[in-house]
């Protein structure tokens, strides 16, 4: 479900109504685009800042995921299939294409102006604690946006209103969102406007994509292994880990998930499938699948001083001349100054002593096949604790601390296992799933 939020500007202000965004409209469409490519990612005083370009698609970031709506509000009249699902609960099966009625949408008066957007989810994942069979329905709303001349006008805490009313709707128990530590004013919002707790502090880790492949660590091996048996795996050996999708069947299987792959030592068996592996896995190994984040949505760095952007283009050069030299090849730093393609590396785990060292094999295929597709950074996101952290490579500055906040919406509680989720302790890894990174 993506919301928008429509207003009248005039005079400094003027009345602000919350809506559902209309897919239909090509003026929705483009209001949503240009707000994108105001409102910078994450913290923005004294640092650098990053912001999205949506290609044209403002429901990119969901439009994978096993439950999103694209609802309408008429003003006026409503079409009998609206008025069903207005005053019952909505099931998370419903898809943007089971609502085909296109009423017109309620404005705040003429020349009404979008200057807020929030984007929301329904799935079912694992809630840790090493239990494979303990699910939970959740609600992820991801992608808020408030104009910056209409911010501190309580926007923001209407659209998560609005939007968690469609979560209850749609049977989500807990509701959770990711920000960046370091984003004060989105930190207050959740945590003391919006009722969220502090959950969990995952990393994300960005890597810049070289003009010449990286060579995996010797004596490691890196296969491609087939989309059921890439299943298999994650079921066996991940189902108890937080976060993970119940349908990852469905992560693995679509077109932009561009495969898994599978590091073990040199000296491994062929392989002979996902269940001979479980039987009689290697002493280590690792495994992490790519999304090709490129295609469905671009970023772009601003605020850079010239000297670093004369430094980048710099390194770049000395990359191309050097290449042909294996011995003398340089790191450099891809153009990010300009809309650039990412890949996500997700998915990652492992096991054994040597698996940091199969984990960081892992990492430099993926840098191979960003290099080869167009992208420009390759990034992941792990655990405060995930012991494969310090394996993958990564450069700081482009990174982020991610903050997870989480809020109960359900009176009672999910499975009696669980208890209250968001008073768990945190697990050693936990997954990030990528069709909504």
């Amino acid at each position: 479900m993506v919301v928008v939020v429509a207003a009248v500007v005039e005079h400094g202000g003027g009345p602000v109504t919350v809506r559902e965004f209309d897919g239909t409209s090509d003026r929705d469409r483009a209001a949503v685009e240009r707000l994108e490519g105001a409102c910078e990612v994450g913290p923005s005083a004294g640092k650098l800042c990053l912001f999205t370009d949506l290609l044209g698609d403002p429901l990119c970031r969901v439009r994978h995921s096993p439950a999103f709506l694209m609802l309408v509000r008429p003003t006026r009249r409503r079409c009998s299939h609206q008025s069903a699902i207005a005053s019952s609960s909505i099931h998370p099966s419903l898809k943007c294409e089971c609502l085909p009625c296109v009423p017109q949408v309620a404005e705040a008066g003429a020349g009404g102006e979008v200057v807020g957007v929030v984007r929301g989810c329904v799935k079912t994942v694992a809630c840790g604690r090493g239990q494979d069979d303990l699910f939970s329905k959740v609600a992820y709303l991801l992608g808020l946006r408030v104009s910056p001349a209409h911010r501190r006008r309580g926007i923001g805490r209407a659209l998560v209103a609005r939007m968690e009313e469609w979560f209850r709707q749609a049977g989500a128990e807990y509701a959770y969102v990711a920000t960046d530590r370091d984003n004060e004013p989105s930190v207050r919002l959740f945590t003391s406007r919006c009722g969220y707790a502090k959950f969990r502090t995952p990393s994300v880790l960005v890597h810049p994509v070289f003009r010449h492949d990286l060579a995996p660590p010797r004596r490691v091996a890196v296969l491609r292994i087939p989309t059921r048996d890439a299943e298999l795996l994650y079921r066996a050996r991940f189902a108890g880990v937080e976060f993970f999708p119940r349908d990852i069947d469905a992560v693995l299987s679509n077109p932009l998930s561009l495969g898994t792959f599978l590091a073990v030592p040199a000296s491994s068996k062929p392989w002979r499938g996902a269940e001979a592996f479980l039987a009689s896995p290697p002493p280590s190994w690792a495994v992490g699948s790519v999304w090709n984040s490129k295609d469905a949505f671009r970023l772009e760095v601003r605020g850079a001083p010239r000297l670093w952007r004369a430094a980048a283009r710099a390194t770049r050069a000395a990359d191309r001349a050097l290449s042909r030299w294996l011995l003398l090849r340089v790191p450099s730093v891809p153009n990010l100054f300009e809309p650039f393609g990412m890949h996500f590396l997700y998915g990652l785990g492992g096991a054994g002593a040597d698996a940091p060292r199969m984990a960081t094999a892992l990492c430099r295929h993926a840098h191979n096949v960003a290099r080869r597709a167009g992208a420009r950074v390759v990034a992941t996101e792990v655990a405060a604790c995930d012991p494969l952290r310090g394996a993958v490579p990564h450069w700081p500055r482009l990174g982020a601390e991610d903050l997870w906040c989480i809020k109960r919406l359900a009176d009672g509680y999910g499975d009696g296992a669980l208890g209250d989720w968001t008073k768990a302790p945190p697990g050693a890894s936990i997954f990030v799933d990528p069709r909504e990174f």
